[in-house]
């Protein structure tokens, strides 16, 4: 019986992760202006970055179609899988697990199991992996998702922001709260955890990042971890060479976020994805 995984672009995976493993991963929108480009196929992280600041409208994302869920389940289908497993970014952030249901309701040639990650970047890719690792191994759908049930309890992504400007920008906060934030200059910390986003706001980014330290001293240790950044790479690595006590040895991801989530945190983003070991 063969297992085939699904997922979204914001999962953040690397390729050469997603090639060796067979994952198929279906884009999101970038739309600037009235262009609109598939995420990871037409539009670089690093293009895309170095130009939001100065984009004359702010970008908007948008999710896939039903069709392009239904048509990747066919081509999975017809090159052999017998069951369908898809992996998504949490329905708190976005409504792509919502479509790809919609899809999997429709499509009657293999059955399709769709999974809300609770996550988002390498939270869900860690997810994602696990999933394709496990089916190469052999192992059965209920397996796999009691399996990553329990790696979403573990989880955790978490990143300070360098400015509240790209949340104002795309709506995504209230104007009394920028303005608050602009005036007293706060660095907001924004984290994920069993598929609910939160946030933090404290005054500079060195606390910031003192908070997100104390964040993984209380998570510690772990099994999994990721860098995950917007353009920051540089800051990025500054950062882990301060947690490296905490985190598990052995090179580390350091990710470019997707300019999904992009768009609305900015450039200059720094933090992590991280499941804690198990216990016992």
């Amino acid at each position: 019986m063969s297992i085939a995984v699904v997922t979204d672009s914001t999962c953040d995976l690397p390729d050469e992760v997603v090639q060796s493993l067979g994952i198929s991963v279906v884009p999101l929108y970038i739309n600037i202006g009235d262009e609109g480009y598939l995420d990871g196929v037409e539009i670089t992280r690093k293009e895309f970055y170095s130009r939001l600041p100065d984009y004359p409208v702010h970008p908007t994302t948008g999710t896939p179609g039903i069709e392009t869920f239904t048509s990747t389940f066919e081509k999975l289908a017809q090159a052999g899988a017998s069951q369908i497993l898809s992996i998504h970014i949490s329905k708190s952030l976005s409504a792509t697990v919502d479509v790809a249901r919609k899809a999997a309701e429709m499509f009657i040639t293999v059955p399709v199991k769709v999974l809300d990650s609770l996550q988002l970047s390498m939270g869900t890719g860690f997810q994602v992996r696990r999933a394709a690792e496990m089916a190469r191994a052999g192992a059965g759908m209920e397996e796999i998702l009691a399996d990553l049930a329990d790696m979403a309890r573990r989880s955790i992504v978490a990143a300070r922001l360098s400015t509240l400007e790209f949340l104002r920008r795309s709506g995504r906060l209230s104007m009394i709260m920028t303005g608050l934030g602009s005036l007293l200059r706060l660095k907001p910390i924004l984290t994920m955890i069993d598929g609910v986003p939160t946030s933090t706001r404290v005054r500079t980014i060195p606390r910031a990042e003192d908070r997100l330290v104390a964040k993984l001293e209380k998570r510690a240790p772990f099994e999994k971890f990721a860098l995950v950044h917007t353009n920051a790479p540089g800051e990025a690595e500054e950062f882990r060479k301060r947690i490296e006590h905490l985190i598990p040895k052995g090179p580390v991801f350091s990710m470019d976020i997707t300019p999904v989530i992009g768009a609305h945190i900015g450039p200059g983003a720094v933090g992590y994805a991280a499941v804690s070991a198990r216990q016992g």
